[in-house]
Parts: structure tokens; C-alpha cells; sequence
């Protein structure tokens, strides 16, 4: 983080410094300035730290401070006076809320050194493997700020811009929400220059309330861009294109359609993964042999390039990054090979109905002599009212794709297994199990070389780790 005094951090966040007995004896002041990394984990707390105090919905990071400070922590920002500490401390009403106004006022100011340049992304599906892809591309351009993992709410996606420095030429913000608001919230702490949108689907639907409601609250990616920037839209989503009319800004369209600015034309896909023709709207074309498993994920490519584009990235620089990246992220689409001719695809970190489809149908062009194709599926969370429906309507595609082999695991994704059966030609050709260690000791024993089995699940059904433990059995 930019280097701030005590004072400045206060009042910025506007809350009451606290210094301590014990900090002024060490010389501690309001002038003191502090520019450590700032986090909402005492474990990750690194010497000269901020720890931000954050309560939780099962436990309170205010038991956490003496553990944050032991690691190194200088400074705590609290929502209540803490006794007996010996780092100053900021009092705010909420440390959330303080969070967001400090990322903001620290983007702001990296701002007018005039060297930084922000990307915002969102969309229902591929935020993640997009931010990793747009990341490969700009470091290689100048140093690069991009979030770990899924860090991309109220809480995730501040932090991430709290590690900016004077000399960062771009951030990348992957921008997620669960209500309507959350989004317009983090465009207004970075301003983005360039806004994405990949597609609105029905993740997150049943927290929503409907993919109105999520048309509604991924659009907030786009309004409050200023006539300067550039919103980079699907043009294969007519929910997305939809929102070249809401926004001030330049459209640049990418996609499969004709139509686009950037596009993708000439699609093979491999086990290995897909190889395409990328066009920019300068008229330059070259193929990328590009090596994250799903033709879903050439979509992910095209914004990619298309926002490399929008920043005067040449060509040749975008189809070399694209093509050094093999996987899009742990747990996402992830090809474990085996020595026993057995490949894992390990794509269990989240799962939409649309991303489910995407990952069953790129499981279904597998094809060659002597391979089965084995699907391991578990719930598709946080779809309320259109759970039921979503899942019988996988269940019947699945067969209807021609798949050999459907495990299915837990009951929230019973509905999926039976529809699989009602539609199935045979029986036996899905089975169900209450736990993912029931469905391992089965698989242990079925699978047999040539198989290609893809695990794919929700978070919170947690087969990212059956499908690991297969990697390990069979690697």
C-alpha cells in the first residue's frame, strides 16, 4: 500500500485514532506512517501490516488482533476500543465500509501519478480465468495488480487494490456481487478505464431473485463508465449486448458472431485444448493453440485480447501470453494426466448451469478409440427456485450428449441423477452416492485406462477434492 500517516488513514476512513500507552512510549504518533500490506486475516499478516478487524458470520475478527499484531501487524482497524494493545488502533463504525473508503482514496491517488491504468471484470461465469488471462498479458507490459484466487467482493476485491504501489501500471479487478449494488460500489472505488461483461447466465440466480435482477446488477459494470473509457461486451449475449445502451462509453465487441471486433473463427478442439483463429478489428488475424481445456474458454481468450487491445497490446505479444497459459485456474478445468491413461478434469470450484453445459459438452467432443467419458457431478448451489428445474435439465442433457458414465454425489443433486435415469436408454448408467468418499471407493475400482472423467461441482459440494484425490490415485 502507498505510504499514509496514522492521521491521514483516520481520517480517510473517518475514524478515531487510538495510539495506546505503550505506542507513544515507542515513539508512535499521528504523524507515524505506516504502508504495510493490508488484510482481513491474521495469518496472512506479514511485519509493517495492517489488520482490519472485519466481524464475521461465524467468528469475529476482533479475537484475531493479538494474533495479527504478534505477526507483525503496526496498525488494527476496529470497530470497538480494544484494551492492552501495543499497536495503535483506528476506530470505525465499520470496518468494511472502511475498507472500501481507504482502497478507494489509495486508487485515487496512484490515479493522478497518471501511470495506471484499471480493468474491471465481471459476467456470471469465467471472471476468474479471465482476470488470470488478462493479468499474463499486461505483466509482461509493466508491473501488474491482479487478485488471488476469487477475491472479488466488498471485502476481496478492496484488498487487492490496497496492494497497489506508485509505480503499478495496471490493476485488474475481477468484480463479483450477490445483491444488486455491490457492483457499482467496486467500480466507484477503482474506475475502471476498461469494464468487461463475459455473459449473464443463472449463477447466483436464487440470491438475485432472477436473472432480471442479475441482468440489472451486472449492467452496474457499465453505467457509471465515463464517455473516455471502454466497455468490452459479449456480442454472442443479447443480455450483454443489451448493454452497449446503458453506458457513455466506446463498445468494443468481442465473440463468435461476425460482428465482432475481436473474434474467434476456426474452432478445433483437443483434449489438449482449443486451437482458433483470432481477429482484431485492425484487420492482423493469427491462430493461437490455446491450452485451457473448453471451447467455453475461448470466449474468456477473446475478452482477454480484446482488453490487451484496448491498452495497444500488439498481437503477437497477446497470442504468446495466451498461449503460455495451460490451465485457467486450480480446480477449473484443470487436466490431470495419469500414467495409467486415466485423465482427470478437475473443474469443482464453482458451477452454473451454464458453466455445468459448457464443462459436459467439452467432455462430450472427447473422442478417440477406446475412451469412456465419465462424468462426476455434484449440486449446482445458490440457484433457489430454479434449482430443481436446472438440474433435471442437466441430468437429461448429459444423456443426450452421449456420456458414458454420470456419478452423481449429495443430495442437493439427486434431481440431476434422476432425471439422467428417467432419460437414460439403459440402467445403470447413472449412479447416485450420499458422500464423495462412497463415489471414490467406486471409481477406484471402474475405472479402467482410456477414460476421461470430468468432476464438476459447486464449491460448496466440495468434489474439487474427490477430484484431486483421483489425480493423486491415478496420476
Amino acid at each position: 500500500m502507498l505510504d499514509l500517516t496514522l492521521d491521514d488513514i483516520a481520517r480517510i476512513i473517518g475514524g478515531t485514532l487510538v495510539l495506546g500507552d505503550h505506542a507513544v512510549e515507542l515513539g508512535v504518533s499521528e504523524s507515524t506512517i505506516v504502508g504495510g500490506a493490508v488484510d482481513t486475516d491474521s495469518r496472512e499478516i506479514v511485519p509493517g501490516g495492517i489488520f482490519v478487524a472485519k466481524p464475521g458470520e461465524f467468528s469475529d475478527g476482533h479475537l484475531y488482533v493479538p494474533a495479527a499484531i504478534e505477526s507483525g501487524a503496526e496498525l488494527v482497524i476496529v470497530e470497538r476500543v480494544l484494551d492492552d494493545l501495543t499497536v495503535p488502533q483506528i476506530v470505525v463504525a465499520d470496518s468494511v465500509q472502511a475498507l472500501g473508503d481507504l482502497a478507494t482514496e489509495v486508487v485515487r491517488r496512484i490515479r493522478e501519478l497518471g501511470l495506471l491504468k484499471v480493468v474491471g471484470i465481471t459476467g456470471s461465469n469465467g471472471k476468474t480465468t479471465t482476470k488470470n488471462l488478462v493479468r499474463t498479458i499486461l505483466e509482461r507490459r509493466g508491473p501488474t495488480i491482479a487478485p488471488r484466487d476469487s477475491f472479488n467482493n466488498e471485502v476481496g476485491a478492496p484488498l487487492t487494490m490496497l496492494k497497489l504501489e506508485a509505480d503499478t501500471k495496471y490493476l485488474v479487478a475481477e468484480m463479483g456481487a450477490s445483491k444488486p449494488g455491490e457492483i457499482t460500489r467496486l467500480v466507484r472505488m477503482a474506475r475502471p478505464d476498461v469494464g468487461v461483461v463475459l455473459m449473464v447466465g443463472l449463477a447466483h440466480a436464487g440470491e438475485f431473485g432472477g436473472i432480471e435482477k442479475t441482468l440489472q446488477t451486472k449492467t452496474e459494470m457499465v453505467t457509471d463508465l465515463l464517455p473516455t473509457d471502454v466497455a468490452v461486451l459479449n456480442i454472442d449475449d443479447y443480455r450483454v449486448a443489451g448493454m452497449a445502451e446503458k453506458t457513455r462509453a466506446s463498445v468494443l465487441w468481442f465473440g463468435l458472431d461476425a460482428r465482432a471486433d475481436v473474434r474467434a473463427s476456426a474452432l478445433q478442439s483437443t483434449p489438449t485444448g482449443t486451437t482458433f483463429t483470432l481477429s482484431l478489428p485492425t484487420g492482423q488475424s493469427r491462430q493461437v493453440n490455446f491450452g485451457v481445456l473448453g471451447e467455453h474458454h475461448v470466449m474468456n481468450a477473446l475478452a482477454a485480447a480484446a482488453v490487451a487491445h484496448t491498452l495497444e497490446v500488439p498481437l503477437d505479444d497477446i497470442v504468446e501470453a495466451l498461449e503460455s497459459v495451460t490451465r485457467a485456474e486450480h480446480w477449473r478445468m484443470e487436466v490431470l494426466p495419469g500414467t495409467q491413461g486415466i485423465t482427470i478434469i478437475n473443474d469443482a470450484y464453482n458451477a452454473s448451469p451454464d458453466s455445468m453445459l459448457a464443462g459436459l459438452k467439452t467432455l462430450a467432443q472427447i473422442s478417440g478409440e477406446g475412451i469412456r467419458r465419465v462424468a462426476v457431478l455434484g449440486e449446482m448451489s445458490e440457484l433457489g427456485e430454479f434449482s430443481l428445474e436446472e438440474h433435471d435439465r442437466i441430468g437429461r442433457t448429459i444423456v443426450r450428449l452421449g456420456i458414458e458414465r454420470i456419478f452423481v454425489v449429495g443430495e442437493g443433486a439427486r434431481a440431476l441423477h434422476l432425471a439422467a435415469t428417467h432419460e437414460g436408454s439403459w440402467d445403470g448408467e447413472s449412479a447416485f452416492f450420499d458422500t464423495a468418499d462412497e463415489a471414490y471407493a467406486v471409481l477406484e475400482g471402474e475405472l479402467r485406462s482410456g477414460d476421461v472423467v470430468l468432476v464438476k461441482s459447486s464449491n460448496s459440494a466440495g468434489l474439487r477434492f474427490l477430484g484431486d484425490r483421483l489425480g493423486e490415485r491415478f496420476a
